[in-house]
């Protein structure tokens, strides 16, 4: 089985249920916060190691309890943490997210930690690059970081995954060259290509991203299932898998864990997008990131 390696980011999420999400001025109550290690990089690392894949981690934590708590998390999911920078000036990143009764969520992220992770950093830790044969990233490091390590991974054969959350200001489009496979949702399609009404232009937008150097595109959108656009299968939509949504937090990490994992164990594009898709289906289930995350054997089951 091929090696991965996640370059990204490790918070610890403070999660609160709600009725529904809070308008500008309002103040509503909770009964309840739940502590739970996430982070967009860390999520990604924790799915592919609950599924059994061969997966090393690569971002920056504080000296603190919170750091602990993510190294603990990781280990228990097979991760090889060996990556992990500890930080002693900067605190773990944290995320505070309000989840609705419709499984909806809103989410503020405090850097930390993550907002230190350098090129010096990825050259440093070059043999873990090196090592890898597939290497996900996302977009709560700094962009340059990513364009940076994107571009190096390429230049060593890499096969590099980018799901582009959250988007920045300023996205590179340099970046776009480096990346084998683009997974946004439907959202940061848009914000990408600033291109509106998905509904009826989302062949525009993905045109516009693979006139960009995007070798191979994938859409999650929802209920609306998985559109791919991709070098060995051309365009088509997987459908979506009906269940029962009580948080979302997690749902994307998961999906573009999952498909780089189904990809190191030799599997087509449009296979390991279908097998993202069951996993991504569970998650949503469940509340919670890291917590919310299935074990390949209840995949199997739920498949």
């Amino acid at each position: 089985m091929k090696k991965l390696l996640v370059i990204g980011s490790l918070n610890l999420d403070m999660v609160v249920n709600v009725d529904h999400t809070p308008a500008t001025g309002e103040t509503i109550l909770s009964d309840k916060m739940n502590l739970v290690p996430g982070g967009k990089g860390a999520n990604q690392a924790y799915a592919a190691g609950r599924l059994g894949a061969d997966v090393t981690m690569l971002g920056a934590i504080g000296s603190d309890t919170y750091g602990d708590i993510q190294i603990e998390s990781l280990k228990k999911a097979g991760v090889n943490v060996s990556g992990l920078i500890r930080r002693k000036e900067e605190n773990t990143g944290i995320a505070l997210i309000t989840v609705n009764k419709e499984g909806d969520n809103s989410i503020v992220v405090v850097s930390g930690a993550n907002g230190t992770l350098s090129c010096e950093d990825i050259d440093q830790y070059s043999s873990l690059l090196q090592e890898a044969d597939i290497i996900l990233f996302q977009l709560e490091i700094p962009i340059e970081t990513v364009l940076y390590a994107a571009k190096k991974a390429k230049a060593l054969g890499k096969t590099v995954i980018l799901d582009p959350a959250p988007v920045p200001k300023d996205f590179p489009d340099e970046l776009y060259r480096y990346v084998d496979i683009l997974k946004p949702n439907e959202t940061e399609l848009q914000m990408l290509t600033k291109v509106s009404d998905m509904e009826n232009r989302l062949c525009e937008a993905a045109g516009l991203l693979k006139e960009k150097g995007v070798k191979n595109l994938l859409v999650t959108l929802g209920e609306n299932g998985v559109y791919l656009d991709a070098e060995e299968t051309g365009v088509c939509q997987i459908p979506a898998i009906k269940v029962d949504a009580v948080d979302t937090t997690a749902a994307g990490d998961s999906f573009t864990a999952a498909l780089a994992v189904m990809l190191a164990r030799g599997k087509t594009l449009k296979e390991a997008a279908a097998f993202a898709n069951h996993v991504s289906a569970i998650v949503v289930t469940r509340k919670g990131a890291q917590s919310s995350i299935p074990s390949l054997s209840e995949v199997q089951k739920f498949i």
